[in-house]
């Protein structure tokens, strides 16, 4: 049985020290409302994905401080006596809404608002941002691999390229955004993604032929798995496997050279042997651009690694969780009014966020439409995007995973075409700022 641990250490110093001001200070328990979102899309990328949803639900519910994480805080000197106390009994009251799991999202989408107490909803800054952060830059980049795959599978590989526990996670956002299985066994176990894998070079090498090997992993595996064909010859590899098969060997990997012409070429060769029915899997450190240039080559499938894990040159996603509103006094009755940061290219807009996504006749989407102080108008088929996630502290908002997945192939395909492309690009539709009378706003995060 796996050990379920808190998160409430899942974060950095100054929150906690925050909440030791704000308790002395008498401020704490004021209703306030924070915001996630970015401000911004990584450069030359034309949307976002919303991923880790479901991850951060779970560490709100396990946001607890125990005796051994209280003491380690006294023994630093980061709280006092009355913060101690507050954080035994610390357990999240308030209310989150934001947007569901496989979302698309543009600069300023407001993709979690939390509202509660100042010091209860300071405390999730750092863990939120962290899972969000991490999750909606996988998926995106995994978005932008299966468009271009145009329906052939994509296999996520990338464990060994990134930190144990985020690897788990990774596979998590790119099934979200269409990757057809992942080789992380705990990401099959925890999410239930379909797990896949065969042989390394290694396994070719310990044997004293190449035959022998094939042998063994087909006596193993069965005639439907996967032969990797490049450890030595792949012309004699891929005539040794098709011989042993008598022609029904399921599928071969390669992991090396000029992907689009080896593809063709082992097609061919696969095909005048009689094994017309084998699938080309190729790997070797893909992206979405390597993907993109083998459309039109012989290939069933993708597997990648690295640059799916490092969310393909943009680790990070670039939000930020700012307060946006907060109470005039402690009174749980009092007005809300807006705060925001203006220090240069790096505001915030002050007031509560609702949006909506606004599609013309034909389902397309044309715009990311934002109220701020109140949601915004729209048609018959424009579409809210927040949806309620934590009520009273309690989650509402919990789903199955595939629900994620396939809310995410619908969003995306409201995208007009030009947002899948892979050249670098501005958002592929503008965002909409208006007030709460209705007014337009100027774009606060115009360059």
């Amino acid at each position: 049985m796996s050990v379920v641990l808190p998160t409430a250490l899942l974060t950095d110093q100054y929150e906690l020290t925050m909440v030791r001001a704000a308790l002395a200070a008498g401020t704490a328990d004021r209703r306030s409302v924070f915001e996630l979102f970015p401000r911004r899309l990584p450069d030359g990328r034309r949307y976002g994905v919303v991923a880790g949803v479901g991850r951060a639900l779970d560490a709100i519910e396990r946001f607890r401080f125990d005796e051994e994480a209280i003491d380690f805080l006294r023994g630093r000197d980061v709280v006092d006596d009355a913060t101690a106390e507050w954080l035994a009994g610390y357990r999240f009251s308030g209310d989150v809404w934001g947007y569901p799991e496989g979302e698309i999202y543009f600069p300023g989408s407001p993709l979690v608002v939390v509202e509660g107490g100042f010091a209860e909803a300071v405390l999730l800054e750092t863990v939120l941002l962290s899972i969000y952060n991490h999750d909606c830059a996988i998926a995106s980049a995994a978005s932008r691999m299966t468009a271009v795959a145009e329906g052939r599978p994509c296999i996520e590989m990338g464990s060994r390229r990134t930190q144990e526990r985020s690897a788990v996670a990774a596979a998590r956002a790119a099934w979200v955004a269409g990757f057809t299985a992942t080789s992380n066994l705990e990401a099959g176990r925890r999410w239930d993604i379909p797990t896949r894998g065969t042989a390394a070079h290694s396994f070719t090498l310990l044997h004293d032929s190449e035959a022998d090997a094939f042998r063994a992993q087909l006596a193993a595996l069965g005639e439907e798995t996967t032969l990797l064909v490049d450890t030595y010859d792949v012309e004699q590899a891929i005539r040794t496997g098709v011989e042993l098969t008598s022609g029904r060997l399921g599928a071969v990997r390669l992991d090396s050279g000029d992907l689009p012409v080896m593809a063709r070429n082992v097609r061919a060769l696969l095909d005048s042997l009689g094994a017309t029915s084998t699938r080309i899997i190729v790997t070797s450190d893909l992206d979405e651009w390597n993907i993109a240039a083998l459309a039109s080559a012989p290939v069933d499938g993708y597997g990648v690694g690295t640059a799916l894990v490092t969310g393909s040159g943009h680790p990070t996603s670039g939000f930020v969780y700012k307060l946006v509103a907060r109470a005039t006094d402690a009174d749980p009755a009092s007005p809300l009014v807006p705060v925001a940061k203006k220090s240069t290219d790096k505001i915030s807009v002050g007031g509560r966020k609702h949006a909506l996504r606004r599609l013309d006749a034909d389902g397309v989407a044309e715009a990311e439409v934002i109220g701020v102080g109140a949601p915004p108008q729209g048609d018959a088929n424009d579409r809210p995007l927040l949806v309620e996630l934590v009520r009273g502290g309690e989650v509402v908002g919990a789903e199955p995973l595939d629900a994620a997945r396939e809310r995410h192939l619908r969003s995306r395909s409201e995208l007009p075409l030009e947002a899948l492309k892979m050249s670098r690009g501005e958002p592929a539709i503008e965002t909409l700022w208006l007030e709460a009378d209705g007014d337009a706003q100027a774009n606060p995060f115009q360059h």
